[in-house]
């Protein structure tokens, strides 16, 4: 069996505030999730292959908001405000990407709201390119080019909005499985 490091504690609480402990009013445990990340993976970071414009802190910090965002739009849901809901899930997927570029790169990638292009310049899988692409009707801008405000949340079932957060976590599992090296 491993032997158990004082960072693994650490990491456990990250990926606990990130995954699953974020709630609407969450700046505090923002904050934490940002010091915790800053304290678990400084000696990492010495013995890391990141690019040295890598940016840890901001891909934490963005992955953080991702996950806020897969919260509201579960809640989008229950509230039977279904395209807020998806609405939600396509920023959490663009977030997430961008979490990925910010660990890569150093910075954020430019794109054009085609979530699958985002995907292929961050190097995701196919898979969750596909993924990706499944949540790029609903940036605002191109899903009211065609649907009217007041009947967006009608153009959208529970059962169609249920089937876009799964993808949308499948990208976030992704996201953390890089930027949480996990």
């Amino acid at each position: 069996m491993p032997e158990k490091h004082d960072n693994d504690h650490s990491e456990d609480e990250l990926e606990q505030l990130l995954t699953g402990g974020l709630t609407l009013n969450s700046e505090e445990q923002l904050r934490d999730a940002s010091s915790i990340a800053a304290t678990s993976h400084e000696d990492d970071l010495d013995n890391t292959a990141y690019n040295q414009s890598s940016d840890l802190q901001g891909a934490l910090g963005l992955f953080a908001e991702a996950t806020q965002d897969m919260a509201t739009a579960t809640v989008e849901l229950a509230l039977g405000r279904h395209f807020a809901c998806v609405d939600f899930c396509n920023q959490a997927v663009e977030k997430a990407a961008q979490s990925v570029s910010l660990l890569h790169y150093g910075h954020r990638s430019t794109y054009d709201h085609d979530l699958r292009a985002l995907g292929a310049m961050v190097e995701a899988p196919h898979a969750i390119q596909v993924e990706m692409e499944r949540l790029t009707p609903f940036h605002p801008e191109a899903f009211y080019a065609d649907t009217p405000p007041e009947v967006a949340d009608e153009a959208i079932n529970a059962e169609q909005a249920t089937s876009y957060i799964q993808s949308a976590r499948k990208v976030l599992r992704w996201a953390k499985s890089l930027v949480l090296n996990i």
